[in-house]
């Protein structure tokens, strides 16, 4: 327990130390930086109280580091207190825009749950700069979610078609992340389109054999298909994978559940 605590703070600070789009700080900035977070905060835990204590206190010396809001937000977004994040959250983008609005975008669409509010964020950091990644995906998947969310299903169907064909910027011998084909399928069976869904959800599940929640939609569809017997293994297939810890691999995974993660307390195995 005490490594998984260890990694996740790991790739926590990770992110928030990567100099993208870093705000310009004055030497009297740096200062408090050095003092408040290198041998500050960053000596304990981002949950602990001492940690919020530096940043409270390097915050009363100035207000306008953006990084600062971003380190006061960071163990509110871990514990749930999403309105209480934002506060703090909504001055990181005022006083750094380009790096904190996308960001704040794909907070509000996995953690807070507000997919209208991350739809705007994403789309107006997009239109502003361009289109970029949070977490190893591009504004557009995060977008694509939203509509799904919100019901706008082909709305989140093109926005997602249009990033499965997207081959500029990637490397040669690219592969469509197994999550993107995953959340197609989900589109595909939200629209009753069960044969398209397969379609896409096999291919996820060819890219991530023991894909727990792929194979578990998988056999809804059969089961609307009426495809009684492969229902009933798929069913028992995707607890057994889930059992053995196979679902959504993301990272966020750790701290809230992913839009249709199966909740399997919910579920009645078929006999």
């Amino acid at each position: 327990m005490f490594k998984l605590i260890t990694l996740l703070l790991f790739f926590s600070l990770l992110y928030l130390q990567t100099p993208y789009a870093q705000q310009e700080y004055t030497p009297a900035q740096e200062a408090i930086i050095e003092k408040y977070l290198d041998k500050g905060a960053y000596q304990h835990h981002y949950i602990s109280q001492e940690w919020t204590d530096y940043i409270d206190t390097a915050l009363s010396l100035d207000t306008t580091i953006a990084i600062l809001w971003e380190y006061k937000a960071l163990p509110l977004w871990k514990t749930r207190r999403y309105e209480m994040a934002l506060v703090s959250y909504d001055r990181a983008v005022q006083y750094n825009r380009k790096r904190n609005l996308s960001r704040r975008g794909f907070l509000k669409c996995i953690f807070q749950k507000n997919y209208a509010g991350a739809l705007t964020d994403l789309q107006m950091a997009k239109k502003e700069f361009g289109l970029g990644y949070e977490n190893d995906h591009t504004y557009d998947f995060y977008i694509a979610l939203c509509h799904l969310q919100l019901g706008n299903l082909e709305q989140a169907r093109r926005v997602l078609q249009t990033e499965l064909d997207r081959a500029a910027g990637r490397p040669a011998g690219y592969t469509v992340h197994y999550l993107e084909l995953f959340f197609m399928g989900i589109i595909q069976y939200e629209l009753r389109d069960y044969d398209k869904a397969i379609d896409y959800l096999d291919r996820s599940i060819k890219q991530y054999s023991q894909f727990s929640d792929a194979k578990y939609y998988k056999g809804i569809c059969q089961l609307k298909k009426g495809a009684k017997i492969q229902y009933r293994n798929l069913m028992h297939e995707a607890k057994a994978d889930y059992d053995k810890g196979f679902t959504i691999s993301e990272d966020s995974r750790f701290y809230e559940p992913y839009p249709y993660q199966v909740n399997w307390s919910m579920v009645t195995l078929p006999e």
